[in-house]
């Protein structure tokens, strides 16, 4: 129960940081939707492809900050923190820059591998327009793992929060009022990421409870760009070999634990938090389900839409449940610094499983979108089995001695 209290202090408010973000896209689509279905297609692809190839692979890199920050904040060495921080800051700003150079060649990119012309344009005007957010999304994900991995979340939520409830008016009237279609949309999204940098800047540069791990940007930051990639890397190649939505507060609470020296408490915070996983995922699917005849209409007030959405929500919420679990057991090998392992498991789980499965499903035997969603909760399923096999063979104790050296070397 104490453990459950330790994790649900930090998980609660975090999942609510992580929806509230989530739903700066998901109101953005929403709201594109009511315009026409080209408007929906084109934006729902855009922002589809600007995760894949932008988002999930900066929040990857940030990653390597769960195991540096997390396990020195365990350890009390908490000037690395600072530093950590800064070298990824860097990192991730310089490689938003070729980055952007693809989306900006994303109207192009989308014609030559076969897309309707008239799709792609827009698809392309939308991720042009994202480009800004992308360098907001540099400078949050590594000022979020800063303050995530000391248990500093409650202005990160205030932070979501204010952001999700100015972004909501702001999309409507760039999107409706002003007429500017789906690129207001993008507009909104860029000026809601960046007011959310700053309001976790002025907290990081001002509050006392940074006051120890808070560090000025010097040549510190430059010598450690390197350290910080050889686990970014790794934990990009991980997460980009499937990107999820939401993560779960476990990484944190498992490299804290191992940096400290507290094998027992680190195996205790991966039982527990597999318990509230599949609690909760169970009462986000069923709720799914409950209103699976409803849910399409957020989206578009198109018939063929609104069934289509209703046809696919039990695949959806057999999903989520699933995800739930891979995503606890994926925090743990971060947590643990098992980015190599989390990325190969990915690789044959997906690329040489769900994918080709996907495939065969929806092309081959014709079940379109059911099929390939079936191919990929394929992948899921055993990319979860194998997580679990290496969870509860790990041995804990060697796990913190393993920590503590990487902290002083």
């Amino acid at each position: 129960m104490e453990e459950a209290k330790k994790v649900g202090y930090t998980a609660g408010p975090m999942v609510a940081v992580n929806f509230s973000l989530h739903l700066i896209y998901v109101i953005s689509i929403m709201m594109v939707g009511h315009l026409c279905e080209l408007a929906l297609s084109s934006t729902a692809m855009a922002s589809s492809l600007c995760a894949v190839t932008g988002s999930s692979l900066l929040v990857g890199m940030a990653g390597g900050l769960e195991i540096l920050c997390g396990q020195a904040y365990g350890a009390q060495q908490y000037r690395k923190l600072g530093v950590h921080t800064n070298s990824a800051m860097i990192s991730l700003t310089l490689l938003s820059i070729p980055i952007s150079l693809v989306w900006i060649s994303m109207e192009k990119l989308l014609i030559l591998i076969g897309q309707d012309p008239i799709i792609s344009h827009e698809a392309g005007r939308y991720a042009v327009c994202l480009i800004p957010a992308l360098f907001g999304i540099a400078i949050l994900q590594p000022l979020m793992k800063y303050l995530q991995t000391q248990s500093v979340i409650i202005p990160m939520l205030l932070s979501a929060l204010t952001t999700l409830c100015f972004h909501t008016p702001l999309c409507w009237v760039f999107v409706f009022n002003m007429g500017f279609g789906n690129v207001g949309a993008a507009f909104a999204v860029c000026i809601s990421y960046w007011l959310n940098v700053i309001f976790l800047g002025i907290y990081v540069k001002f509050s006392p409870s940074c006051k120890s791990s808070r560090v000025p940007l010097t040549k510190e930051a430059l010598q450690g760009i390197g350290e910080f990639l050889c686990l970014a890397v790794p934990s990009a190649v991980m997460l980009c070999l499937q990107w999820w939505s939401f993560e779960f507060m476990i990484c944190t609470r498992v490299s804290n634990e191992l940096g400290a020296g507290k094998p027992q408490d680190a195996r205790l915070a991966v039982f527990t938090v597999m318990i509230i996983a599949g609690t909760e995922t169970v009462i986000v699917s069923s709720a799914l389900f409950v209103c699976r005849y409803i849910v399409g209409y957020a989206y578009s007030n198109g018939k063929e839409v609104v069934d289509y959405m209703t046809d696919m929500v039990p695949l959806i919420c057999l999903s989520a449940i699933l995800d739930g679990l891979q995503v606890v057991l994926g925090g743990i090998a971060r947590g643990c610094g098992w980015k190599h392992i989390g990325a190969y498991v990915n690789l044959g789980s997906f690329y040489i499983g769900g994918i080709p499965v996907a495939l065969w499903l929806g092309f081959f035997l014709k079940l379109k979108g059911r099929g390939l969603w079936l191919g990929i909760m394929t992948g899921t399923i055993i990319q979860t089995a194998i997580l679990s096999a290496i969870t509860i063979r790990t041995n804990w104790e060697k796990q913190a001695k393993l920590a503590r050296e990487r902290l002083h070397q």
